[in-house]
């Protein structure tokens, strides 16, 4: 199936796409400092420029896009059926480069979590993945 959408418009379509203050990372933040846990955003001197940072554990949060960073196995992870070739090369670049920061903010010392948008798609969703990052830092903490 052909795009329905010209070159121009399919431009202009994709620089909309928001990088900061998406929808699931309002709601995780959210989550988060309802749980007393006080944080910095999108700071640009750690690899990889994550979403939620907890300077005070150590703690870089990313929220990943299902489509863009291919969440394996979730039904948003689809690939467009026009220009395959240029996608799934930007898809095979996308995830090596997390991967690459991943492992650079893990070998500063710091502990890594990637929370992908389909699990925090309803604010019970963002609350239990809030729970659970919770119990995380609680167990990092207690092994200190």
């Amino acid at each position: 199936m052909a795009d329905f959408l010209n070159v121009a418009e399919r431009s202009v379509r994709m620089a909309a796409v928001r990088q900061r203050n998406t929808s699931p990372e309002l709601q995780l933040r959210r989550q988060l400092h309802r749980l007393g846990y006080r944080f910095r955003i999108n700071v640009g001197g750690l690899p990889g420029t994550p979403d939620i940072v907890l300077p005070r554990h150590k703690t870089a949060i990313f929220v990943h896009g299902c489509f863009w960073h291919r969440h394996h196995g979730c039904k948003s992870t689809t690939t467009p059926k026009s220009n395959i070739d240029f996608w799934q090369e930007k898809f095979k670049k996308n995830v090596e480069r997390d991967a690459r920061k991943h492992k650079e903010l893990e070998n500063l010392g710091w502990n890594v979590y990637i929370v992908w948008s389909c699990e925090i798609s309803t604010e019970k969703k963002a609350v239990a993945k809030a729970l659970e990052i919770d119990e995380l830092i609680c167990t990092l903490k207690k092994s200190i």
